[in-house]
């Protein structure tokens, strides 16, 4: 039964959960976290509808503070996601104490760095009930304080949330993109005495770009200081949502101790006592809390109205029903005010977003928000179809299994061979009945005692233990030995994984972040599954590009290979960490999202993978770019590569890119145009375009003839890209990587292809010289360095005015475009 159901009338009542007991003789991880006993063979069996997919999403200021010199003088305030993900665990029974994030006794912070610095550095996966799962207890009757039976377990079913508490830190994007990618709705959490800030609007707009339905927590209630109405109004304004109020704050006497909280849509209030552990909440009926405090009574009221006025305009169910009631608002049924706002959440137009409030610390408010995660957020089958490529065509998984997608791809296939012929006149359902199961890799990490573990979110079929996964990014296959629930730092064997599911497959020795894995039905394991669902793959992954780098070097020329391997595993755990090696000093960089980002990366190298190595001085990621236009270049390159014989020739025009008009990705059979790490790289399977202001050439036209039978034009496209990629990852002037050029590489297959001497090797390495000779050329006639530039919002006092205007113009050459009159807000 969920917690609003718990609590009914005027009485004290105890959660489930207190009243819960394991059996003897089941064996419990050493967190507590149960096994079997708590029905892990129902996980496997929960329904789809019955399964919610949820992250926590939130801010956090990163502050210098002088007391904190173990940790370079950085103190964390957090928003109180890890807080109040532990309150989830307690509550729901996975747990039996409450951590603590000051202590570091969290469960989703088990790292030594986390628990060290009080903050999250990477996502945590956790499995749990709401409400909890029934105990057996051998057919004895449970009651209530003041002898009411408890009502059956069974009048409402169990709901598993698969839950991902995210870093909230700017340096830490990355991981919060790659939840976000999977998961089907976010509860974010605000701060109710800072309110909305600017970390917040960045991972708020990262889950709008993925449509995924999100709700509000305002936490910190407790706080001097805190203002609810003040974070509903930046709610509206900042996020431009439309915040639907299903919770009010209860003040003691209006201004005194926060006791707890008024449901809108129940009409009735919820008191904590004050220092327990949550579990004893009163519940107070709105017509009978007139008596208590008539002035709370009336708030619950006119908020009511507020959301039922709010929700009608969105919702014509709702109307209909808000009509037949001769439109009282507060007959309307809670049901109905659920049924209305689950729809307009679900409706990302409707821009309606619920705002519950609490104080996670104080344990109270905790309940009411799991309620809200089962009645509110989206089970898989209610999000957005998962968007999918094979091969040339385009589409979503639905699209897929009904065939439609393969036929699409069928039919842009030029049937010039009897290869591809056999391919177009295959019959789209038999090549779908086998597709066993389709996943996403959003995670890879390594684990001292269990190896790597890879984080995967099943989108179609089952996948099963002993299967085997084709990684149609990487082309290989590798067997799925173990499956496991992961419970943060612990983790329990399962039999399968479902559609819907985010789970763990340890043992995986070649799979990233971003790649799609299948399991096909007689499928080789040498070859794998036949075209064109070798060619599968789901929406990749986007990884933002580096902004500080430092350098690496082994202490000794022996532990160089041990601290390669190292590097190798940090990078594959965490891809916005990047790699390269200067051209000059020779010397290995690691590059990352920032100065803190980069810390915690030296910290994982050296204490946890054990390389005996030394960081550089953390340095800014400037970029290069061009200021003027190169002539054609040409590159042959006629030599061996890896021992084989390699001949290779194309053309290669470098530019601004603010000269093209067409940035977006797009591509055929004979042209390809790809926007990556800020560039923009054009592929012709023809002579080059040339497209600066003096070119007055006639637009040759596509080669339409055949490539030999070990090139495709895919192929063909992606060597050219690779070639040239490598050459923009170094500057000309400065040893920095370009940004904003415009590549244009062609390559007339009649004359610049020489059989089976012309490899992707030999392609890329043609593309490499032909882009960098291009790039010399344009930097005779000078290049610029580019900064990163940010926009900041500065609050002060009128006091400190001049002073910080000053600071800001002259040492640190910013630019103030503005100065306003606005509320100043203290977080410390």
């Amino acid at each position: 039964m969920s917690f609003s159901r718990l609590c009914r009338g005027r009485v004290v009542a105890r959660s489930l959960i207190q009243k819960t007991t394991y059996p003897p003789n089941r064996k419990r991880l050493g967190c507590n976290c149960p096994l079997d006993s708590r029905g892990l063979h129902h996980d496997t069996q929960t329904s789809i509808e019955k399964t919610r997919n949820v992250g926590i999403i939130a801010h956090i200021d990163a502050v210098h503070h002088p007391l904190r010199v173990a940790v370079r003088q950085m103190f964390i305030f957090s928003q109180g996601k890890t807080t109040t993900t532990e309150r989830m665990l307690y509550y729901s029974g996975h747990t039996r104490r409450l951590g603590n994030v000051d202590d570091g006794s969290t469960v989703t912070d088990f790292l030594p760095a986390e628990r060290q610095r009080g903050v999250t550095i990477q996502s945590a996966a956790i499995t749990f009930h709401w409400p909890p799962l029934p105990e057996q207890n051998d057919g004895e009757t449970k009651t209530q304080k003041g002898g009411r039976p408890l009502l059956s377990p069974s009048t409402e079913e169990n709901h598993m949330i698969n839950l991902i508490d995210t870093p909230g830190h700017a340096d830490f994007t990355f991981e919060v993109v790659r939840s976000l990618r999977i998961l089907d709705g976010a509860v974010c959490i605000l701060d109710g005495v800072a309110g909305v800030e600017a970390q917040t609007e960045k991972v708020w707009y990262q889950a709008a770009k993925y449509n995924i339905p999100r709700i509000i927590y305002i936490n910190k209630l407790d706080r001097e200081g805190a203002a609810f109405g003040r974070t509903v109004h930046e709610i509206a304004s900042r996020l431009f949502v439309r915040p639907a109020v299903c919770q009010v704050p209860w003040f003691e006497g209006g201004k005194g101790r926060f006791c707890g909280v008024g449901d809108v849509v129940n009409l009735r209030a919820y008191r904590w006592s004050e220092g327990g552990d949550g579990k004893i909440v009163e519940t107070i009926a709105v017509d009978e809390l007139g008596e208590a405090d008539s002035v709370f009574a009336e708030e619950i009221r006119k908020a009511r109205i507020a959301l039922i006025e709010l929700l009608t305009d969105y919702d014509d169910a709702l109307v209909a029903n808000f009509l037949e009631l001769d439109e009282r608002h507060l007959d309307i049924a809670p049901n109905d005010i659920v049924a209305g706002l689950r729809r307009c959440v679900l409706n990302q137009d409707s821009k309606i977003v619920p705002v519950y409030g609490g104080a996670s610390f104080r344990n109270i408010g905790v309940q009411p928000l799991l309620d809200a995660i089962v009645q509110l957020m989206p089970n898989p089958n209610e999000v957005p179809i998962p968007e999918v490529s094979v091969g040339r065509a385009g589409g979503n998984l639905r699209q897929l299994m009904s065939g439609e997608l393969l036929s699409k791809e069928a039919q842009s296939i030029p049937a010039t061979s009897r290869k591809e012929k056999k391919l177009t006149s295959r019959q789209p359902m038999a090549v779908i009945s086998n597709l066993e199961a389709c996943a996403l890799a959003f995670k890879v990490v390594h684990d001292a005692r269990r190896g790597t573990l890879v984080y995967v979110r099943v989108y179609s079929g089952i996948i099963n233990r002993g299967a085997y996964l084709y990684n149609t990014n990487l082309q290989v296959t590798e067997p799925v030995q173990r499956l496991l629930r992961i419970y943060a730092s612990d983790s329990v064997d399962i039999p399968s994984l479902p559609a819907g599911q985010i789970g763990v497959i340890p043992g995986l020795k070649h799979a990233r972040t971003g790649d799609t894995l299948i399991s096909y039905i007689g499928a080789s394991p040498k070859t794998g599954p036949p075209p064109p669902i070798n060619s599968l793959q789901l929406r990749p992954i986007e990884v933002p590009p580096a902004v500080f780098f430092s350098s690496v070097e082994a202490n000794s020329l022996g532990e160089a290979k041990a601290v390669n391997n190292a590097l190798d595993l940090l990078i594959r755990e965490d891809p916005s960490l990047q790699l390269s090696v200067d051209e000059d000093s020779g010397q290995t960089l690691l590059s990352g999202m920032g100065e803190f980002h980069l810390e915690i990366a030296a910290d994982r190298l050296i204490k946890d993978l054990k390389a005996k190595a030394t960081m550089g001085k953390i340095e800014i990621a400037y970029r290069e770019a061009l200021l003027f236009p190169s002539q054609p270049q040409t590159a042959l390159v006629n030599r061996e590569i890896a021992g084989k014989r390699a001949k290779a020739y194309c053309t290669a025009i470098v530019e601004r890119m603010v000269a093209v008009k067409q940035h977006q990705n797009n591509s055929d059979d004979y042209e390809s145009n790809v926007l990556e790490n800020g560039n923009l790289i054009t592929t012709s399977i023809t002579t080059p375009k040339i497209t600066t202001p003096e070119d007055t050439a006639e637009t040759p036209e596509p080669w339409h003839g055949r490539l030999p039978s070990h090139l495709s034009s895919e192929t063909l496209h992606m060597s050219l890209r690779n070639g040239a990629l490598a050459a923009l990852g170094r500057g000309i002037q400065y040893p920095f990587p370009f940004h904003n050029v415009h590549v244009s590489i062609g390559i007339n297959p009649q004359h610049e292809l020489f059989g089976n001497d012309t490899s992707t090797a030999a392609l890329s390495s043609a593309a490499r010289e032909a882009t960098k000779a291009a790039l010399k050329d344009a930097a005779r006639r000078g290049t610029a360095i580019m900064e990163h530039v940010m926009i900041v919002i500065v609050s002060t006092e009128d006091a400190s005015l001049g002073a910080v205007v000053k600071d800001l113009n002259a040492e640190r050459g910013g630019n103030v475009l503005s100065l306003d009159d606005a509320d100043v807000t203290t977080s410390g």
